[in-house]
């Protein structure tokens, strides 16, 4: 079943009866004869210790349709680097690990840094990058699937949802995004969306006027999921962030490459729960400080490229119309917690939104500060154009590293 949500700017498809799942995944194993399935997980190493991902795993050993599961793999040493491969061996499907840290995969960056292509800083978008070009170099995939590696309540279910749209032969969605309900442990969660993007987006209409790509933007339930999927050829062209704007960058870019009739969005879940990050108030380089600054600087980049003109003074009037908003839902939100029997702290609420109102001019001084800046990492097509046999030999380097020595 599927409806429009809010402008009928994206297509919605709501799980209202909930198909079961044996229905589903027979499905999909028939139409994966036609389009092959591979799915990219960006992991750190802290997340194989964790509880999440272990279940995860197991839930992905009983998947029928994977060509491919490609890991990558941050923060880790060679003897960690061994116990990843260990850990993930159970997985039955084809399936590599990226050690994003090995001497290997360094060499190739190293050349990439040589020519100006290299992702500028750590981060889950350089990681999704790079197995985004492992996905086109090992050509199993004709649709590449995405999610985070920290849900506690997973279940293969949400992957099959995910990626059925851009999957049936019958339909022609380039691209889906994954939403769900942030409610885990009687709690209202999912603060930077409710509390930065939404009122930002708003602000951002109210002061620049109803702006296709901020329509657009507006038209999806949860912005800032990590679950998607999409044809494999969208990652030849996409232009993403490195650091945490990864999800504002990639619908930016599948709204600058497709007509919003081949993207949809769909409902993965009736519950998820993830590790939640800290405010981390005192430390900009971590928890969801760091995380709003990126969005907020992701936001304001792709504007720019849609004609939109900042200064000091628009960016002084956009935290005060942002803040004023927040506060506004805030009041929204803490009814909406009533009337569920949910719990919301309005204090830490309003908390949250003096440091996202502050960041944004934080960010707003970031951009205007430094206009030469290369904020995103280079297409694929850009890397192949520049190093032809870059992806075969990264494909190699990746068997090597996933051969019995290393």
């Amino acid at each position: 079943m599927s409806d429009f949500h809010q402008n009928g700017i994206i297509t919605d498809f709501h799980n209202l009866t909930r198909r079961p799942l044996a229905a589903l995944e027979e499905e999909l194993v028939a139409f994966s004869e036609r389009r092959p399935m591979s799915l990219i997980l960006p992991s750190l190493f802290a997340e194989l210790e964790g509880p999440a991902l272990a279940h995860i795993v197991e839930e992905l050993r009983r998947v029928p349709y994977l060509a491919e599961v490609v890991i990558g793999l941050d923060r880790a040493d060679r003897e960690q680097f061994l116990h990843a491969r260990e850990f993930f061996a159970r997985l039955p499907q084809h399936h590599r690990i990226l050690w994003n840290d090995g001497p290997r995969l360094q060499a190739l960056d190293n050349e990439l840094e040589a020519q100006g292509l290299a992702p500028q800083q750590p981060g889950k978008g350089r990681n999704v990058w790079y197995c985004a070009g492992y996905v086109q170099a090992s050509n199993r995939g004709r649709v590449v699937a995405l999610h985070d590696c920290d849900i506690l309540t997973y279940d293969r279910g949400l992957l099959a949802r995910l990626f059925y749209p851009v999957v049936h032969p019958h339909f022609n969605y380039e691209f889906c995004k994954g939403y769900y309900p942030r409610i885990a442990e009687g709690r209202l969660n999912g603060r930077v969306s409710r509390l930065m993007v939404t009122p930002l987006l708003r602000a951002l209409k109210q002061m620049h006027g109803p702006l296709p790509y901020l329509e657009y933007l507006d038209s999806y339930r949860y912005a800032l999921s990590g679950e998607f999927s999409m044809r494999s050829e969208v990652l030849d062209g996409i232009r993403i962030p490195a650091d945490w704007g990864l999800e504002i960058g990639v619908l930016s870019e599948v709204h600058r490459n497709y007509s919003t009739k081949r993207l949809c969005q769909v409902d993965l879940a009736d519950a998820y729960d993830h590790k939640h990050q800290p405010v981390s108030a005192e430390d900009a380089s971590g928890g969801l400080n760091r995380m709003s600054l990126d969005i907020a600087k992701a936001l304001y980049r792709k504007l720019a490229t849609q004609g939109v003109t900042f200064s000091a003074e628009g960016f002084r009037t956009l935290k005060a119309t942002y803040y004023r908003l927040a506060l506004d839902l805030i009041e929204a939100y803490d009814h909406d917690a009533v009337m569920n029997g949910l719990r919301l702290d309005r204090h830490a609420e309003e908390q949250a939104v003096e440091l996202f109102a502050a960041n944004l001019l934080e960010a707003g001084s970031a951009f205007l500060d430094n206009p030469g800046e290369r904020p995103f990492i280079p297409s694929w097509n850009r890397v192949r154009a520049a190093i032809p046999d870059l992806p075969e030999r990264m494909f190699q380097a990746v068997e090597r590293d996933n051969a019995a020595a290393v």
